[in-house]
């Protein structure tokens, strides 16, 4: 059978695999990896930064412009948890292929540890502040997923298997 369209796209909450995922399927799949997080702090400096200097309507319009030019081309793209909430990168994700990492919070927090800290909207509230946001996130991400995956259980090699398969239409 043929494969799914491309982009090929993760997309979930923060600490849900999507960057180490994303990496892996594209290596496996001999495509490009574009992490938009990535893009957004090689044009503009780090994102916490960005936060604190110009607010999170900035940083949110640096991120729709990386990820316009990201979903355009023939890739295995890693979103941003928040990048879903733009209406024109929900449009645009009606031609890709979408995958929703699904994550909890007890994993997350084993992931993000310290890290979490730096991450700009958890803004020293932890595991309840991504709680909450996953949750109000969660709508959205369930409308554009074509394959929900679970990173709670399963190794890395596990998970990419599933996603190359699915994607290749042998799932």
């Amino acid at each position: 059978m043929p494969e799914r369209p491309l982009p090929l796209v993760l997309i979930g909450p923060m600490g849900s695999g999507k960057t180490k995922l994303g990496r892996r399927v594209a290596a496996r799949l001999e495509l490009p990896f574009i992490d938009t997080d990535a893009d957004v702090v090689a044009a503009h400096g780090p994102i916490h930064d960005i936060f604190a200097i110009e607010g999170e309507a900035a940083f949110r319009a640096k991120e729709r412009a990386a990820v316009a030019a990201a979903l355009r081309e023939r890739a295995v793209v890693s979103l941003g948890g928040g990048a879903v909430l733009d209406l024109e990168t929900q449009g645009d994700l009606a031609g890709a292929s979408v995958v929703l990492l699904h994550v909890d919070a007890r994993t997350v927090a084993a992931r993000l540890g310290a890290a979490g800290a730096r991450r700009p909207l958890l803004d020293g509230g932890g595991i309840e502040t991504w709680s909450r946001i996953a949750a109000d996130r969660k709508p959205v991400y369930d409308a554009l997923a074509d394959l929900v995956v679970d990173t709670n259980r399963g190794t890395a090699a596990q998970l990419t298997d599933l996603i190359c398969d699915w994607w290749r239409n042998d799932a």
